[in-house]
């Protein structure tokens, strides 16, 4: 096959390609723009979390516990510091750090409580909602027993059903980031696999798109001229002789 034929085929292929990731191309860039536009921080909501109080540390006991422990923190809530542990299987608890008791899950009244103190806006609590762990919001994106609170400014504040932590905060601009995420990654469904077939074989022929265009932009300017545009005669001047 000639070079020339070949330089051909290799357009040919170039603009093929171009159109079958063109769009592709297109979306990723428009949907990475949408998610750099704002600091994460503020599309995660960080501003909307009011600081922990502190803690009152009198008296505290820790409690007897016959499974392996992998980790445990001391925080203040409602009814006091209480002892949150994390078992080696990944359980979790909630013990009084005064009693050394355990402390019973988490009911609606207590929720909403927990909802209101952690929450920093201006929008008022609309609703309180049980979700259990096999139903979690896909928002939440952790399977666990959860209460949402609804706010007025479209904020969803997330409490452990087990531990009362604050689990996550889910923002109007979190929502418009989380789709721009899914669509960025071609996983709409989960959001968050990004090794996958779709996904790698657009990447992969973009690449490849790119390469083609490059090689033919490489030979294109080593094919030109290096005097530049060749003058042409004057009409009129004498020829050569």
């Amino acid at each position: 096959m000639s070079h020339q034929r070949m330089m051909q085929r290799l357009a040919r292929w170039h603009i093929w390609l171009g159109w079958l990731v063109g769009f592709p191309i297109l979306m990723w860039t428009i949907t990475g723009l949408v998610m750099v536009v704002r600091p994460i921080e503020a599309v995660r909501g960080e501003h909307l979390l009011a600081p922990p109080p502190p803690i009152v540390a009198e008296g505290i006991v820790f409690p007897r516990i016959d499974d392996a422990i992998a980790g445990a923190s001391l925080v203040q809530q409602r009814g006091g510091p209480v002892w949150l542990i994390t078992a080696a299987d990944g359980r979790r608890w909630r013990y009084s750090a005064v009693a050394g008791t355990a402390v019973p899950p988490v009911l609606k009244d207590e929720a909403q409580t927990i909802a209101q103190a952690a929450y920093a806006g201006q929008g008022a609590l609309q609703s309180v909602t049980y979700f259990p762990a096999d139903a979690a919001p896909l928002e939440l994106r952790r399977n666990v027993a959860s209460w949402q609170a609804r706010f007025a400014d479209g904020t969803n504040l997330y409490v452990d059903d087990t531990t009362g932590e604050v689990l996550a905060v889910r923002t109007r601009g979190w929502r418009v980031y989380d789709l721009m995420w899914g669509l960025h990654i071609m996983d709409l469904e989960t959001r968050e696999d990004t090794h996958h077939p779709l996904l790698i074989g657009f990447a992969a022929i973009s690449v490849a798109g790119a390469l083609i265009g490059c090689i033919l932009l490489f030979r294109r300017r080593k094919a030109r001229p290096r005097g530049g545009l060749q003058s042409r005669p004057q009409p009129g001047a004498d020829a050569p002789a």
